[in-house]
């Protein structure tokens, strides 16, 4: 089959709908080739990440408990109403962890590396869809329902599984309602007021914990998810949920815990691939400190900063409206002298309500993917950038099976890999 009928396919087979609102993208010609070594260490990466979870989790609560330092839970905290605090402290969710796992992975002239890691992730219907439509004609990495049956399969029982969606999150609303009309019929997505659940129903929490304002039903959802009358995932842990805690991994006070939680082998897997992260607290250091790997004596340093040195990103770590879509992201080799300036002057400012992080950028390396150009009919090569999302699912409470894997490729003069108009969007096969 020629590029042309295979794209015209592609874009056919989109729902009537849509799967993003208001959104599209460059159609790939074919899925995105992934190296059997690098498959093989994806398959067995979703065993790691859960493991990390279940550590954040239990160092936070050690914390509070007085088991380990008291600053971590008093960082993970900060900006967080009281009500959100004991939701996520209820001892009804005390071994809840997120039961979809999706790693933000950049291919770099390193390696590959680990950016950030999402527990409430959007592109898992898409990704389902792509996969569902590439695997006509090619062996896609999780198969055509990979992505189906994983989201299926972390809900126990065969009761109704509510899918809630804000407004904040209404631009995946039709992805999900493709993923529920596949998954069955016991699956459903219903408004941020929907508060009609029964005893054995499950739910998936699609909204933002920053958000629960907007959220009517959020009350009788957390209480009986707390009580254990419906199973809810991902829980309302917003430690969880912070981009903070692969800095709480690279802290040197924190290294014997994360040895002895994770182990070894995982410990030594993850530092290879989690790049160093900071919190940027301004509390003074001692005239003889410097901040640990930095060689800075004071945060206000790193905004004087030569554009070379600073081959940095700052963002948000959470629990923000700013802190996802690549909203917050500011990228030093990026912005001018003074742009750069006001975004560290930012980050200070924001700690005690909305800590940022600093995290060393390692440069994705150029790509080259097919996708075919309707206007002028032909199919064209797009150098690009390359970010991997794949989705891992909770099955039970020790398997994780990896359901599928999204790429996105943005044109190579774009510094911020994220979905835009301009991108390709291809599901992953194993070359």
């Amino acid at each position: 089959m020629d590029a042309a009928t295979k794209a015209e396919r592609i874009r056919n087979a989109l729902p009537e709908d849509g799967l993003f609102d208001g959104q599209s993208w460059r159609i790939a010609t074919k899925p995105f080739p992934l190296d059997a070594k690098f498959a093989r260490e994806l398959e067995s990466l979703g065993r790691v990440l859960l493991k990390f979870y279940r550590a954040a989790d239990l160092l936070y609560r050690h914390s509070i408990s007085g088991k380990q330092p008291t600053w971590v839970a008093d960082l993970l905290d900060q900006g967080k109403p009281q009500s959100l605090l004991d939701w996520q402290r209820h001892a009804g969710f005390k071994n809840s962890l997120p039961r979809v796992l999706r790693p933000d992975i950049l291919l770099t002239e390193n390696g590959w590396h680990i950016t950030e890691l999402d527990s409430v992730p959007g592109g898992i219907g898409l990704t389902s869809w792509l996969n569902e439509t590439y695997a006509e004609h090619s062996e896609v990495f999780g198969g055509a329902r990979g992505m189906v049956d994983g989201f299926a399969g972390i809900f126990n029982g065969d009761g109704p599984v509510h899918v809630m969606v804000s407004e904040e999150s209404a631009t995946y609303r039709p992805e999900m309602e493709w993923l529920c009309a596949r998954a069955g019929k016991r699956f459903a997505v219903r408004d941020p007021g929907f508060d009609t659940f029964s005893e054995g129903d499950a739910a998936y929490r699609f909204f933002e914990l920053f958000d629960l304002e907007n959220v009517a039903a959020h009350t009788a959802l957390f209480e009986m998810g707390a009580t254990n009358k419906i199973q809810l995932t991902p829980p309302p842990k917003a430690h969880l949920e912070e981009k903070m805690l692969f800095a709480l991994f690279w802290n040197r006070n924190l290294r014997e815990f994360w040895q002895r939680e994770l182990g070894g082998k995982f410990m030594r897997q993850l530092e290879q691939v989690i790049p160093r992260t900071w919190v940027v607290d301004p509390t003074p250091l001692p005239p003889h400190a410097a901040l640990p790997g930095l060689e800075l004596t004071d945060w206000r340093q790193l905004g004087t900063l030569s554009q070379k040195e600073r081959q940095f990103v700052l963002k948000l770590s959470g629990f923000n409206e700013r802190a996802w879509g690549a909203r917050s992201v500011r990228l030093g080799n990026d912005l001018s002298q003074i742009n750069w300036a006001a975004a560290v002057s930012e980050a200070i400012a924001d700690f005690g309500e909305s800590p940022w992080i600093l995290q060393r950028f390692e440069k994705p390396r150029r790509v080259q993917h097919e996708w075919f150009d309707f206007e002028s009919g032909e199919a064209l090569q797009m150098p690009g950038r390359v970010r991997l999302c794949p989705y891992f699912f909770m099955q039970g409470e020790e398997e994780v099976k990896l359901g599928g894997v999204l790429a996105t490729i943005c044109p190579a003069d774009k510094k911020i890999i994220h979905g835009m108009r301009d991108a390709i969007l291809a599901p992953c096969v194993i070359s």
